[in-house]
């Protein structure tokens, strides 16, 4: 089934219900989101779009309503969404769009002027852009640099009547950015037939909502952009996390369902108002895109008796591949983050990839039968990814219980060889954040004369809080043995995180080595 048609099905049997929100935005009814993505998709037609060229999406957060149409429209006219952080510099678009090959872009008023700089070659080949789809009025036949400026309303034709350029499951759909574009970009090939794991179909309408603030570019956000409704539920968008906000929406409409990452988490947690505020609709409150440590999850559960609270785990590269946990398991099993998903498998192998025993520790391996995605035009990062037996090397380290219960110990990459002993940076890290002055905390390896590495820690610090290494490192010799507790901490105002609120542990090594540590006694 092809992502758009399953708005078309809800366009069909509920018309007049309110598809999506945006919060201080506005709203978008099934029948109107319908009918904009056949005119916008004729439109873009009727401008030479040809089956599985690439049109990136590339605008503000608030621009929410018009990237849903958009994002839709460019499925029915046989065209490839390529969603871009609308925080890229001049040379991350200019890989991107070479990279993508995208013909055309669809930017918003603050990210005009990039393109006003996109070079017309980049490392001796043309890029292939054409059009820049303009949301803001201006004159008809301009040109940015050489190429057309157009209109949004320009695009859109008379007919509204449906639309769909003949495709098959296996079309591409998305190119997914991972991370960064730093270097060589790796987009993710998404196609039609393995977009999402939840079955296309008209449900019977609940009304319930579903919030979350995850942008539409990361694999978070873009899931979020028809699962609801294929749970019969309204999608409710906030364009910009903010704490307070978040506590007088969930508040005002109610919303059965929430999505969080583990920095909106945090930020929650330490408001004044996590105490006090009605969270009792929430039946369930996934978190995900990184670890949470295990006396969060408890505290937000406390928070939300009622609720299926749990921290979700999976990839862009694995797709559909990720795990769930049954209501209550969470607390009664910290730190895990579930079970398989079938037809999701997952195993822990150790250093020549043979399989490891139950409540072993290695790397994680994921599979998704059927269902397999590569990256879009890099067959060498493919291989080296999936490898010839299509298991995804991760680089994860994980262990299974008995129970088939899977839990995430870190990145291979945060491994921190201290001594000779291996320190993981996550275990660190969940430990420093349950100190009640903490509000974050990121632990990274330095190089040291003697050990090889030496563990440093850099936290956020609640407001009002004093800093004092000697007692955060006291605390953390309570629960961890001693080569495990960093020596030099740092504190910052806030930690640098990617799009998906991973702390990103480059930057922060970068970010500290320009900073003078503070030193706790032996």
């Amino acid at each position: 089934m092809l992502l758009p048609e399953q708005l078309g099905m809800m366009a069909e049997a509920y018309p007049e219900k309110v598809a999506y929100s945006v919060l201080d935005q506005g709203v978008l009814t099934f029948g109107e989101w319908d009918r904009m993505a056949n005119r916008i998709g004729r439109g873009l037609a009727r401008r030479g779009l040809r089956t599985g060229e690439r049109v990136g999406l590339h605008t503000p957060h608030e621009d929410a309503v018009p990237w849903l149409i958009a994002y839709a429209a460019v499925h029915r006219a046989g065209g490839v969404v390529v969603p871009m952080n609308p925080r890229l510099s001049v040379p991350e678009v200019t890989r991107m769009m070479s990279h993508s090959g995208a013909r055309m872009v669809l930017a918003g008023k603050p990210q005009l002027s990039i393109y006003e700089e996109l070079p017309e070659v980049f490392e001796g080949v043309e890029l292939a852009l054409e059009f820049v789809i303009d949301l803001e009025p201006h004159e008809r036949d301009q040109l940015i640099g050489r190429r057309q400026r157009v209109r949004w309303d320009d695009l859109l034709d008379e007919d509204e009547d449906d639309f769909q350029v003949s495709l098959t499951d296996d079309d591409l759909a998305d190119i997914l950015y991972t991370s960064g574009t730093t270097g060589k970009p790796k987009g993710v090939a998404v196609r039609h037939g393995n977009a999402s794991l939840v079955p296309g179909g008209v449900p019977k309408w609940s009304g319930n909502r579903w919030l979350h603030a995850s942008p539409y570019y990361t694999f978070a956000g873009s899931s979020f952009i028809y699962n609801p409704m294929k749970l019969g539920m309204e999608g409710v968008y906030m364009p910009r996390f903010d704490a307070a906000r978040w506590f007088d929406a969930v508040e005002e409409i109610r919303p059965l369902a929430v999505f969080l990452v583990p920095a909106m988490a945090h930020l929650l947690m330490a408001h004044e108002r996590f105490s006090v505020a009605d969270l009792g609709s929430i039946y369930m409150c996934s978190v995900g895109s990184a670890p949470l440590a295990p006396h969060a999850l408890e505290a937000l559960q406390e928070r939300m008796p009622d609720a299926s609270v749990s921290n979700n785990y999976g990839m862009t590269e694995a797709g559909s591949a990720y795990c769930v946990m049954p209501k209550g398991e969470a607390v009664r099993r910290p730190g895990s983050v579930g079970q398989p998903a079938p037809p999701a498998k997952v195993r822990i192998v150790d250093s020549q990839d043979g399989e490891v025993t139950a409540g072993e520790i290695g790397e994680v391996h994921l599979q998704m039968p059927g269902r397999q995605r590569e990256y879009f035009n890099d067959p060498e990062a493919s291989a080296a990814l999936w490898g010839s037996d299509g298991w995804i090397r991760t680089g994860d380290v994980g262990k299974i219980d008995s129970d088939g219960y899977l839990y995430i110990i870190g990145r291979q990459k945060d491994v921190i060889i201290r001594g000779g002993n291996n320190v993981h940076a996550s275990d660190v890290e969940h430990v420093i954040s349950s100190h009640p002055d903490v509000l974050e905390v990121g632990v990274v390896g330095i190089e040291h004369e003697v050990l090889g590495e030496d563990v440093v820690a850099a936290v956020v610090l609640k407001s009002g809080a004093t800093p004092n290494p000697d007692e955060l490192r006291a605390f953390t010799l309570q629960q961890l043995t001693s080569y495990k507790v960093p020596r030099r901490w740092y504190v910052v105002d806030s930690l640098p995180r990617n799009p998906t609120g991973k702390v990103i542990k480059p930057e922060l090594k970068s970010m500290l080595a320009l900073l003078e540590p503070y030193v706790a006694s032996p």
